[in-house]
């Protein structure tokens, strides 16, 4: 099933997983997927590692997924360091095991470029419009509603994603924190003449170090008034509670700001989102 034929029916309610990197993790992941399988979400999707680090991983992950499960995956897919051969024999392997649904990313670079090795591809939209061009799936792309950390300006940002969403099928955005930043996106958006599914990713907190290190990363913004209730808590389960808490109201804003769904961050646990999708009466 693919994602667009999915939102078209109503909104969608998924889950993120990422590629487990040793047997125990992927014990965990097979444990975590079996117990958020039990809600009936509209898909999942399974991150990609930079520069070779889980991007086995995620193929096998993904695979193993259209085979043997009832929930269509989302395969994401970086640009960075590929050829269009790696990319032409990735995809061809996913759609002989009935894969539909790609998010194409441009990916982080290497802080060493010795690293990259070859790339035929300079950003995601070079990816989307190979996808596009060579392959008949359904295609993803990302959003940052805050601005991607690397975009010279708001104005050009919204720009290329427009442009990209031209091609494409449906966007997923970066986590955020305040609904206002959605509401602009999806305005800007429309201001441009795209009116095409814009999915809000929802991140449960559940450690304070964690949380600060991937804001920094995606260039997100911790507000004041979460970073003051984060502060005095100490026990990893007052964290969690409160993650579940801040993640419930956001859920609740964007679903009745006309949110097309929600893609719910798992970090391969099913607790958190399994909190959230009972306190707005979806599970």
């Amino acid at each position: 099933m693919r994602v667009s034929d999915l939102l078209a029916r109503g909104r969608t309610y998924s889950f993120e997983f990422f590629p487990p990197k040793t047997d125990e993790a992927q014990v965990q992941l097979s444990s975590t997927i079996a117990d958020l399988s039990e809600l009936a979400p509209s898909f999942y999707s399974v991150t990609y590692g930079a520069l070779g680090s889980t991007r086995s991983r995620t193929r096998d992950v993904v695979v193993n997924l259209a085979r043997t499960g009832n929930v269509p995956p989302v395969a994401h897919l970086t640009c960075v360091g590929h050829t269009r051969a790696d990319i032409d024999e990735l995809l061809t392997a996913y759609m002989a095991a009935g894969v539909e649904n790609i998010l194409a990313l441009g990916g982080d670079l290497p802080d060493d470029p010795s690293q990259l090795g070859s790339s035929d591809y300079r950003f995601a939209l070079d990816l989307v419009e190979h996808l596009r061009d060579e392959f008949d799936v359904c295609i993803g792309v990302a959003a940052h509603p805050e601005v991607h950390p690397r975009s010279p300006s708001r104005e050009q940002d919204r720009q290329h994603l427009a442009e990209k969403l031209r091609h494409a099928d449906f966007a997923m955005t970066q986590f955020f924190f305040d609904v206002d930043h959605y509401r602009r996106l999806v305005d800007e958006l429309a201001a441009l003449g795209v009116t095409k599914p814009v999915i809000p990713g929802v991140m449960p907190i559940s450690n304070k170090g964690q949380i600060v290190k991937m804001a920094q990363m995606s260039g997100a913004a911790l507000p004041a008034w979460l970073t003051d209730r984060l502060a005095p808590l100490e026990h990893p389960d007052d964290v969690r509670k409160l993650g579940v808490e801040v993640a419930t109201q956001l859920s609740s804003e964007l679903l009745a700001a006309g949110a097309p769904g929600l893609h719910l961050y798992t970090l391969n646990r099913s607790r958190a989102p399994r909190e959230i999708l009972r306190n707005l009466g979806l599970s």
